[in-house]
């Protein structure tokens, strides 16, 4: 029979090492491929943006495995889908995820169909995650290793890109990998992972988004815990989903900052301003007037919700036959950001919108972040935060 072709996404780094070699390893046609994603158009220093030594240890492996290697550049589709996208949500107030954009738009959109094209028949990346199969349905599974579950980077894949995919070192431990990577003397089994945004690097977010977002001063307000819409008692069921909007009378100027829109819900960082007994975190930013509002302790109550809500029209769901209808209401378990332990909740489907309300209240619930449910370890949808 025909061997089975796999055109696996060589990073430069162990995991994607390792995948390429359990792949071979397995029988598979094994292609590597490089993607470039981003050029330095403002002269940002190299080290910052580590292409050229992540492509040239992508291709030590390659040689290696004596696998064919590739190179393409993908920096054009990366601008217009991830740059671009950064830039407009920041300057909107927004939080937004370019690692989950990266994965739906880029490895297996772009990347896949470059794949297909060259006659691949799925292609393969070192994801922590696992896809399972039963009756032509796909299931999008958190990794063996908890502490490396990158399930919640891929909540916005589809059936179609599941089918077409591969991580084999989803049912592994990272340590297991490490120890692959050592017994077989792969070139990037002592490598550093790779940190800082999706190809780009370890820029810092400020210094990316300076490049297009100007900075310009503004007010830092800070809100009293015991600010009176913390203490009403009871709250009704419009005004619990309802955004908490504060105004410069409610607080006082405590400083300045930059620009509101380089600041996000729950940043600590970068404020630079003392002279308080307890750190200060951004509870809210408005950028329309430049102000930021912080509360002083990591338990003031403008860090805590207890709902958020998505439009219902940016709903994705990855089990379509899980989907609720307008009206409907189920339990489910959340994240709203990498790493963080699901959390009970319920879903609920509104007209215009879906809504999400915890069993308890949630910290930094963040707009432009999204918010994936699951049943069990399994994933089943997700949707960018609105508020």
């Amino acid at each position: 029979m025909k061997k089975k072709k796999v055109i696996v996404a060589l990073s430069g780094g162990v995991d994607s090492s390792v995948s390429a070699f359990l792949l071979k390893q397995k029988g598979y046609d094994v292609i590597g491929v490089f993607m470039k994603i981003w050029h330095d158009e403002n002269n940002t220093k190299t080290e910052n943006c580590p292409w050229v030594e992540d492509s040239s240890y992508a291709l030590e492996i390659a040689d290696q495995l004596n696998i064919p290697f590739h190179v393409i550049d993908l920096s054009k589709e990366y601008k217009d889908k991830i740059v671009d996208y950064m830039y407009q949500e920041y300057s909107y107030g927004t939080t937004p995820n370019p690692d989950i954009l990266c994965n739906k738009e880029i490895k297996f959109n772009v990347f896949l169909n470059h794949a297909l094209k060259l006659d691949a028949d799925y292609v393969a990346t070192g994801h922590y995650a696992l896809i399972k199969e039963k009756n032509k349905l796909f299931s999008l599974v958190s990794a063996k290793d908890n502490s490396k579950d990158q399930s919640y980077f891929l909540c916005q894949l589809s059936q179609d890109q599941l089918k077409k995919i591969i991580f084999p070192i989803g049912n592994l431990l990272k340590s297991e990998v490490r120890e692959i990577a050592k017994k077989n003397n792969l070139a990037t089994a002592e490598r550093k992972d790779s940190q800082g945004l999706c190809f780009v690097g370890k820029i810092k977010i400020p210094e990316f988004l300076s490049n297009k977002l100007k900075k310009k001063k503004g007010n830092v307000i800070e809100i009293p815990s015991n600010h009176p819409i913390y203490l009403k008692k009871k709250i009704n069921e419009v005004e619990k989903r309802k955004k908490i909007f504060y105004s410069p009378t409610d607080g006082k100027i405590i400083g300045q900052h930059y620009g509101a829109h380089f600041f996000t819900i729950g940043q600590r960082k970068g404020l630079d301003i003392g002279g308080k007994k307890e750190p200060l975190f951004v509870i809210q930013t408005d950028v329309i007037n430049n102000i930021i509002y912080v509360g002083m302790g990591e338990q003031h109550p403008g860090l805590f919700k207890k709902s958020l809500k998505i439009e219902k029209n940016q709903c994705h769901w990855i089990r379509q036959d899980q989907k609720i209808k307008t009206g409907e209401k189920k339990d489910f378990l959340i994240r709203i950001r990498y790493r963080q332990k699901l959390i009970p909740g319920k879903l609920i489907m509104d007209k215009d919108f879906l809504y999400i309300e915890f069993f308890e209240k949630i910290k930094s619930i963040t707009p432009g972040q999204f918010a994936a449910w699951y049943i069990k370890n399994e994933l089943i949808g997700s949707g960018p935060i609105l508020e």
